[in-house]
C-alpha cells in the first residue's frame, strides 16, 4: 500500500523549507532509514531519512522548491504499484464548546418580489454573536459563519463583519501572468539570482528583527593591550590542545559578566503577553561568515566553560557553519549575539538585533593608536564596539553601564580570570 511521506517539522518550529537535492529518483528502491532527500532549512542542510522500505512511486517536490510543512513530497510503497494520492479531507463538521454538532439543513430559499443583496439562507445559533450583529451581518450580506471573531472567546463583533463586508465589496486583483527574467535592462546586462537559501533566511530574520525592535546602538572602544599580551603568550598552549586562541573566548566571558550584572540585555519581548523575559542561562550566539551567508552558531552556557575550552568550541563550530554540516540544536537557543565584522575590516558598525534577543555586540577591528596614561602618549591596542539594542527593553544608560562592565574586563583580564 502506497505511502505519502509529509514533509516533516525537523527545526522546533519550523514551517518550511527548500529542497536542495533528491538522492533518490522515481523507482529506487530504498530502505527504511536511509537518506533520500536533502533540505535546506532556517540556514542549516539536513537529509531526511526514509520512515520505510519500499519504492519511490512518485516525486512530488522539485529541486530548489520551498515546501510547507504537512506537505507531501514522496510517495512510498511496492513496485509495479499505482500510485494514488490521498483526497483533500472533507470539510469537518462544525465544533461547539461540548464537541462535534451536526449541520443542520438549509433553509428553502423565498423568493423575493423585488432585487435585494444577496443574504446568506441560515446563520448558525453556533457561531457567538449577538442579536444586533447578526442583524448587521443579514443587513450587509455577510455570511457570519465564514467571519472569523476576533471578540472574546471568539465572538463576532460589528469591527468583524464590516471587514468582511469590505472585502466582499473589493473586486478581486487580476492575476498577473508570469514574465521572462529580461537579462538587460535600460542601462546593460544584468543577472538574476534566486533569493534561496541562507540568504532567504536572512533577509526574513534581518527584515522581521529591523521593523519589530526599535533599534539604537551605542559606541565605544577598549583598551586590549593587557588582553593581547596574556592570548599571545597562551596561544602555543592552546595549539598543544589543537585549537586556535583568539580574543574572541575573553570577550565572551566579559560580555557574559556585563549580562550577570545587567540581566535585562539577557532577555527577550513577550508581546503577547506584555512580558520581558529575563533568561539566567547565558547562551552566546557567534556570528560566522560563510560562503553562503552569514550563520549564528551558539555557544551554551558560555559562562561555565574556560577561556581554552571556549576557543575550541567556537572552532568545532565555525568549521560546522562553514561546511553546512552544523546541526539545528547548534543554531537555536541563543541569549545574546556577537558579530565580529573586525576580522575583515571596519571599525564601527550598527549591527542588527538577532530577534527575539534584545542586544548584539558588535566588535570592530583592534588598531595601534596613541593614548595618553599618565600623561604620557603611549601607542596602545584599542578595540572598537558597538552595541545595538531594543529601546522598548533597555535604555540607553542601561547599556552604557553595560558596555562599561565588558570594557572594564578587557581592559584588565585579571577580573575575568577571578570570575573563571
Amino acid at each position: 500500500m502506497s505511502y505519502e511521506f509529509k514533509f516533516p517539522d525537523i527545526g522546533e518550529g519550523l514551517t518550511e523549507g527548500e529542497i536542495v537535492r533528491w538522492l533518490v529518483k522515481e523507482g529506487d528502491e530504498i530502505k527504511e532509514g536511509q537518506s533520500f532527500v536533502e533540505v535546506e532549512t532556517d540556514k542549516a542542510l539536513a537529509e531526511i531519512p526514509s520512515p520505510k522500505t519500499g519504492v519511490v512511486l512518485k516525486i512530488l517536490a522539485k529541486e530548489k522548491e520551498i515546501v510547507k510543512v504537512g506537505q507531501v513530497i514522496v510517495v512510498f510503497g511496492e513496485k509495479g504499484e499505482a500510485v494514488t494520492l490521498a483526497a483533500p479531507p472533507l470539510k469537518p463538521k462544525s465544533v461547539g464548546v461540548v464537541g462535534e454538532l451536526e449541520e443542520a439543513p438549509e433553509e428553502p430559499a423565498v423568493p423575493e418580489k423585488r432585487p435585494a443583496i444577496e443574504k446568506p439562507a441560515f446563520v448558525s445559533p453556533h457561531v457567538l454573536a449577538t442579536p444586533a450583529v447578526r442583524a448587521l451581518a443579514r443587513d450587509l450580506g455577510v455570511d457570519i459563519e465564514k467571519v472569523k471573531g476576533t471578540g472574546e472567546e471568539g465572538r463576532v463583533v460589528e469591527k468583524d463583519v464590516r471587514q468582511a463586508s469590505e472585502a466582499k465589496e473589493k473586486p478581486a486583483e487580476p492575476v498577473k501572468p508570469p514574465t521572462k527574467a529580461k537579462k538587460y535592462d535600460f542601462y546593460g546586462y544584468v543577472e538574476h539570482v534566486p533569493l534561496r537559501g541562507v540568504r532567504r533566511s536572512i533577509a526574513k530574520a534581518m527584515v522581521k528583527s529591523k521593523y519589530t525592535a526599535p533599534h539604537v546602538t551605542a559606541m565605544d572602544e577598549a583598551d586590549v593591550t593587557e588582553l593581547w599580551k596574556i592570548k599571545e603568550k597562551e596561544k602555543k598552549t592552546a595549539e598543544k590542545m589543537s585549537t586556535k586562541l583568539t580574543i574572541l573566548p575573553f570577550i565572551i566571558k566579559a560580555v557574559v559578566a556585563g549580562l550577570k550584572e545587567h540581566p535585562y540585555l539577557n532577555a527577550s519581548l513577550d508581546d503577547e503577553n506584555e512580558e520581558i523575559v529575563l533568561k539566567k542561562y547565558f547562551n552566546i550566539g557567534v556570528a560566522t561568515d560563510t560562503p553562503d551567508g552569514l550563520m549564528v552558531p551558539v555557544v551554551k552556557n558560555a559562562g561555565d566553560k574556560s577561556i581554552l575550552h571556549l576557543a575550541e568550541e567556537l572552532l568545532q563550530l565555525s568549521e560546522k557553519a562553514r561546511n553546512r554540516k552544523i546541526d539545528l540544536a547548534d543554531l537555536k537557543g541563543g541569549t545574546f549575539t556577537i558579530t565580529n565584522y573586525g576580522a575583515v575590516g571596519g571599525m564601527y558598525g550598527t549591527p542588527i538585533i538577532n530577534y527575539p534577543e534584545v542586544a548584539i555586540l558588535g566588535v570592530g577591528r583592534m588598531k595601534e593608536m596613541p593614548v595618553v596614561r599618565d600623561g604620557k602618549v603611549q601607542i596602545r591596542k584599542i578595540l572598537f564596539i558597538s552595541l545595538s539594542f531594543d529601546h522598548r527593553v533597555v535604555d540607553g544608560a542601561e547599556a552604557a553601564r553595560f558596555l562599561n562592565t565588558v570594557i572594564a574586563r578587557l581592559e584588565d583580564p585579571d577580573l575575568i580570570l577571578l570570575e573563571s
